[in-house]
């Protein structure tokens, strides 16, 4: 993460010169489409708000630098709020459990040595979220990978467990020097959601965990297996991914790491069958907008997709094969993906966390703009009928990814580092027959998306919660000095919808846990679905 931040006659001297060249550049990006065809469209639609919602007043997917500067209200399309539980705030990810009627809510918090003073509790909050209208905190969780642990935290339905590693700060040494650890952490939630019951806490990789393998880890990102047998994590600090054998989960043992070798490692989903992995490679940092048209500098930033057959069947010493790739320039920083099906076709959800010129620093952003790349990062749908030559399909651009928009948008972000407009998580509303897509978007908010057509994809609702006057404690969004009194939220985890109520529920950082309902009879679709375990 870069931290610096550059004075505003800079950005608006950029901003007037972007303008000059962004037009005869944008062509880049929107023939980037299909190859059956056509071109990909530069935006998606944008949702038709009803008559008592608050409308954005600016470019969708802007909070302008006038409403900011003097405390923005929200907007909200679509969608209404109906139940908070803020407690100290909230930080990068959300994770759900359902049993029965019941519902529990479970998401992360900043580390001890990045909170603010004040906090009442710190670890991972667990909330009653059966009935929306009244998120009721039960406990919190605070052994070491739940004190922080950053993009880790995740349920695996099946066997009913919830899974973090020790991603503290990021798994970065920084905080009072607290950079994370080899620390899994494992809850049992069969004897009921709202209280949790520790089954282990302790580190992998070490020699003494049993799994034969000895190598450093360190928490940052982390996901199941369909089957709840393995755990994947992905460590920035070494760069590499690993494997956690779950079958005895008061047990967890490191059974093997890899390094992909193109520009480092983050999220992930796996197959339903456990043998197919699905990989980022979070690359594309830059701030000279020649590496982005020069066709000999090559991209690094996309998907992985690997034969993990041999990790599945527990093979000794067992290895991830790499099947295909896919890279890209219009985006980098790679956070994430979902293996989903729409119609009984197999895609990939796949979701970057920074714009074309990197993780959004005025000088990257200004960097992608110059060169006719949008400059914030979004999600796209990805063709993988054929494992062996994955396709983009279409990209959810916003009207401020747009980069004819550059001069209009960049001076909304001066003072700020990092994390601006664009995406973080999403989640759909069932992985084997999605229809709906749900975004956290940072500063543009909570963002809904009908994926019925995944070429033609179309924008149906919004949510963009009121500035915070004070920084939430348990909140990373001061980070960097990223936090300005009244400016929109950090909205950064994924979304868990419920298509018997209609409603939805995620956390913004200073806001805490918001539960949301849909209005004007936009969704559910009526093949719109929400099992348990099925969203991300």
């Amino acid at each position: 993460m870069k931290t610096g931040s550059p004075k505003a006659p800079t950005i608006e001297r950029i901003a007037c010169a972007i303008a000059v060249v962004v037009c005869v550049s944008i062509w880049r990006l929107a023939a980037a489409g299909p190859p059956s065809g056509g071109s990909v469209p530069l935006t998606v639609p944008k949702a038709t708000c009803g008559p008592n919602d608050h409308p954005e007043t600016g470019l969708q997917g802007q909070v302008p630098a006038a409403l900011r500067a003097t405390g923005f209200k929200g907007f909200n399309c679509n969608l209404e709020l109906i139940g908070q539980s803020k407690g100290d705030g909230a930080n990068w990810q959300t994770t759900e459990f359902r049993e029965g009627a019941r519902v529990c809510a479970y998401h992360g918090t900043a580390s001890p040595t990045l909170s603010l003073p004040g906090r009442t509790h710190l670890g991972v909050p667990v909330i009653d979220m059966t009935d929306p209208t009244n998120p009721t905190p039960t406990g919190y969780l605070q052994t070491t990978s739940m004190l922080d642990p950053w993009e880790s935290l995740k349920v695996n339905e099946r066997r009913q467990l919830l899974g973090a590693d020790n991603g503290q700060n990021g798994g970065f040494v920084g905080g009072g020097g607290v950079g994370g650890g080899p620390e899994v952490d494992i809850y049992d939630l069969s004897m009921g959601c709202t209280n949790p019951q520790l089954l282990a806490s302790r580190p992998v990789g070490t020699g003494t965990d049993g799994g034969g393998v000895i190598a450093p880890v360190t928490g940052h990102e982390g996901s199941w297996a369909p089957d709840g047998l393995t755990y994947y994590g992905g460590d920035l600090r070494h760069q590499r991914y690993y494997a956690v054998d779950m079958t005895d989960p008061t047990a967890p043992k490191l059974i093997t790491t890899w390094a992909p070798g193109f520009a480092g490692v983050h999220g992930l989903s796996i197959s339903d069958d456990g043998t197919r992995g699905y990989f980022v490679s979070p690359g594309g940092t830059t701030s000279s907008p020649t590496d982005l048209t020069n066709p000999n500098v090559p991209a690094t930033n996309g998907l992985l997709v690997y034969d993990l057959s041999e990790i599945q069947a527990r093979v000794p010493n067992p290895q991830a094969h790499l099947i295909s790739t896919l890279f890209w320039k219009d985006g980098s920083t790679a956070q994430h993906t979902i293996n989903i099906e729409i119609g009984g076709k197999p895609y990939i959800i796949f979701v970057d966390e920074g714009g074309s010129g990197g993780i959004s620093s005025p000088t990257q952003e200004a960097a992608a703009c110059a060169a006719g790349f949008p400059p914030f990062p979004m999600a796209r749908i990805i063709d993988i009928s054929d494992e062996t030559n994955p396709t983009i399909v279409s990209r959810l651009m916003l009207e401020v990814h747009n980069p004819a928009n550059c001069p209009q948008v960049l001076p909304d972000l001066v003072g700020l580092s990092v994390f601006t407009y664009g995406t973080h998580y999403c989640s759909v509303d069932n992985r084997r027959s999605a229809t709906t897509l749900a975004c956290g978007m940072f500063n543009s908010g909570i963002r809904v998306f009908d994926i019925r057509d995944p070429v033609q994809p179309k924008e149906i609702a919004y949510f963009n919660p009121a500035g915070a006057t004070t920084p939430s404690p348990g909140s990373n969004h001061n980070f960097g000095g990223n936090f300005h009194p009244g400016g929109p939220d950090w909205c950064s985890a994924q979304v868990h919808l419920d298509s018997a109520q209609g409603t939805l529920w995620t956390t913004c950082q200073d806001n805490g846990l918001l539960s949301l309902k849909f209005t004007n009879g936009v969704w559910p679709f009526p093949e719109s679905s929400t099992p348990p375990g099925e969203q991300n």
